[in-house]
């Protein structure tokens, strides 16, 4: 392919990053839901890998409980989101905070109680992100004014940041789509490739000179 189409996906998802971003600053419940289907799928997708990758029985067996665990609390939260149930009561952001403040600190204890005790092998990067792990799940179990907006205003940041890598890789991708669309209206688009072919033809060429001819 000379040319793609991928540039108006990245267009379309963009706008919708910034849009959806923006949008939970006004709803509540929706930070509940992407929240809730986040730490869902980042507990179902690390299923099989983890588990498979783990030398001992123990740590599956530990890792497999907090995995549990997570997908519980994610299931709570898309359902408080989506009975309606998150404006009714404050309780519902107690119950939101303290959820957040068990994912990331379960997280982060399983992996130190798996390098302590169990003799499971990290990296330094990996070890300082459990570690932040651990801060951000203590911050926010302590701090009775975390709430749902605060994550939310750390959900248009992300959206912001990719929304403004897709739509530049976007224009990228449209640049290059209207730069091969002017060669071709010049009629350049052609002739580059017959020079492609005979630049084909003449390496093949040269190849089959070089082969040693056997009797």
């Amino acid at each position: 392919m000379k040319y793609g189409y991928g540039w108006v996906l990245k267009f379309i998802l963009a706008a919708i990053l910034v849009g959806v971003g923006i949008y939970l600053q006004f709803a509540k419940d929706v930070v509940f839901t992407i929240t809730g289907v986040v730490i869902i799928l980042f507990s179902l997708l690390r299923v099989v890998p983890l588990l498979k990758s783990l030398n001992k029985e123990v740590l599956r067996t530990i890792n497999l409980i907090e995995i549990i665990f997570d997908t519980i609390i994610g299931g709570v939260l898309v359902y408080i989101a989506l009975s309606g149930k998150v404006e009714e009561s404050a309780t519902w952001e107690v119950v939101y905070r303290y959820a957040l403040a068990f994912f990331f600190y379960a997280r982060g204890l399983v992996y130190l109680a798996s390098v302590t005790f169990f003799g499971e092998k990290s990296e330094i990067p990996k070890f300082f992100v459990h570690i932040g792990a651990l801060t951000v799940g203590t911050y926010i179990a302590t701090n009775p004014d975390f709430s749902p907006e605060v994550v939310a205003l750390f959900l248009l940041v992300i959206a912001l940041i990719g929304g403004l890598y897709l739509g530049y890789d976007g224009y990228n991708g449209y640049k290059n789509y209207r730069k091969f669309q002017l060669e071709l209206n010049q009629g350049k688009g052609k002739e580059k490739e017959k020079d492609l072919e005979k630049k084909k033809e003449i390496i093949l060429d040269e190849q089959k000179e070089d082969r040693p001819y056997v009797n």
